[in-house]
């Protein structure tokens, strides 16, 4: 096992890494998933100990790093909104130094990047982020490990993303887009579009010559030819308030057969970071019945990926934290 240029490092966005790394991010998750299979374990974290913050709650990050840090043989220790309280009587950068002393690594799922940030530049040791406002690195680490074990390649490989062109998701989509040279289609309304200038600076600095990114309101447009249709909810956490908002911006765009179907492939995928609504068994979703972003007959069909997905979040976790910590 040689030695990799991740070592020691953080990742806080997928701008932090080179296109080379991430490859050795999917290769190294590819590898360890072939061993599980088969029963292996390599302890390669042995006595290490890894903190998992948590200020937003969560299901697949959470399950994902500690049977990922178990696995590795590392203690993972958890910790929530209210045993950490930053800034109310200790600030960032102190807790920040405390953990780093005590701990191997840190996941940390929030809310302001400037915070993860802030906590990376002071614990001295590797940070992962789990999700913020902006970004969700370790979700599209998985994403494209289940895009490459389903088509072989990721350049060139055409993806569509149908909701909130905004938010994390879509956001670390384009810059996994702009290294790797997915042809990226971000389907969404006018008033959910990304800021031009954001695409445009991503396009301009591809790191891929295959690399593609297109945002637009026309189903045709985005759905030509897709090999995936990435679906997401319409309304994130803590943007609760603004759920009758955009039901009725994102309404048109719920992921239907006739959607898989106008790809004109056979071999077209679903994904879906999760969780989703797809049914009527939520409480928000009896609520909100129009909420749904995608039909049930596509999301339990057989052209769904959807629960490949959630495992891979174990498998990249667990290549992240070995290739960062141990290298």
């Amino acid at each position: 096992m040689g030695y990799s240029t991740l070592r020691g490092r953080s990742l806080l966005s997928l701008r932090d890494v080179s296109p080379d790394e991430i490859i050795e991010l999917l290769d190294r998750a590819a590898d360890t998933k072939k061993r599980a299979a088969h029963g292996e374990r390599v302890p390669v974290l042995a006595g290490r100990n890894i903190a998992l913050i948590f200020l937003k709650p969560s299901c697949r990050t959470r399950v994902s790093f500690v049977v990922a840090a178990t696995q590795s043989g590392a203690h993972p220790e958890i910790f929530g909104r209210e045993d950490i309280r930053f800034g109310v009587k200790e600030s960032v950068r102190d807790i920040a130094r405390v953990f780093g002393r005590v701990f191997d690594g840190v996941m940390f799922r929030g809310f302001e990047h400037a915070t993860i940030a802030e906590f990376a530049r002071y614990a001295g040791v590797p940070v992962w982020n789990g999700l913020c406002d902006e970004y969700h690195p370790t979700q599209i680490l998985a994403d494209l490990l289940t895009l490459r074990e389903n088509f072989g390649r990721l350049e060139g490989l055409p993806v569509t993303y149908v909701g909130d062109g905004r938010n994390n998701v879509a956001c670390t989509l384009a810059i996994a887009a702009a290294k790797l040279g997915l042809d990226l289609r971000i389907l969404t309304p006018e008033p959910l579009q990304p800021a031009l200038e954001s695409i445009a600076e991503l396009s301009a600095g591809a790191e891929s010559p295959h690399a593609s990114i297109t945002v637009t309101a026309s189903p045709h447009r985005a759905l030509a030819d897709s090999a995936a249709v990435y679906g997401d909810v319409w309304v994130s956490m803590g943007e609760e308030e603004q759920t009758r908002q955009r039901i009725d911006l994102l309404r048109d765009l719920k992921v239907t057969p006739e959607s898989m179907a106008a790809t004109g492939r056979a071999d077209t995928i679903y994904l879906h970071c999760l969780p989703a609504f797809h049914d009527l068994d939520t409480e928000t979703a009896r609520t909100h019945p129009d909420i749904l972003e995608v039909h049930d007959d596509v999301f339990e069909g057989p052209r769904s990926r959807v629960f490949d997905q959630s495992e891979n979040r174990m498998h990249t976790a667990k290549a992240l934290m070995q290739l960062t910590i141990a290298g």
